[in-house]
């Protein structure tokens, strides 16, 4: 069976961080909580710095500064409709996972932001691992309806978790 989360280590200071634990228990919590199967889909999370987050931001989003967690998902899932749930995609077999996309999340951009908003590290990592996978799976915030589903979903998924509202 494929594992649910691939890691990618570009930043070792993610080792010492659990990348690995805490990308696993947001992918899992989040899939859980629409309603999806954990076997059957997966993702690959990358762990780096602010320098390479900002090469991928300016390469692929034209702004070529650092930013806390990017994301690709591998089709387009978002709902025909703004502020309704996307249709959740279909789980692959275990032995060939439906791949959702790939993140890429930075470390000093998420340690500084955890100290400026007086969060544990892994909450916010775990907040920011969870917004990314919900991405993936089509949701966004660009229109307000949008937005709030988004962050209810978010904040839904993140109690589960323990972890308090980000928001």
């Amino acid at each position: 069976m494929e594992p649910l989360v691939d890691i990618v280590i570009d930043d070792s200071r993610w080792e010492d961080a659990d990348l690995p634990a805490l990308s696993a228990r947001a992918a899992e919590a989040t899939l859980t909580a629409l309603g999806l199967p954990c076997e059957g889909f997966n993702l690959v999370v990358m762990g780096c710095d602010d320098a390479r987050i900002a090469e991928l931001n300016g390469q692929f989003r034209q702004k070529g500064q650092p930013t806390n967690v990017l994301s690709w998902p591998s089709e387009e899932r978002a709902s025909d409709v703004v502020g309704e749930m996307p249709e959740p995609p279909e789980p692959g077999e275990p032995d060939d996972p439906e791949h959702l996309g790939d993140i890429a999340i930075a470390y000093e951009t998420c340690l500084r932001e955890a100290a400026e908003q007086a969060k544990p590290f892994s909450d916010h990592v775990t907040h920011l691992l969870v917004h990314g996978i919900l991405h993936l799976l089509g949701y966004d915030h660009i229109e307000d309806a949008d937005a709030d589903l988004m962050e209810r979903t978010e904040t839904r998924i993140l109690a589960g978790l323990g972890v308090p509202d980000p928001y």
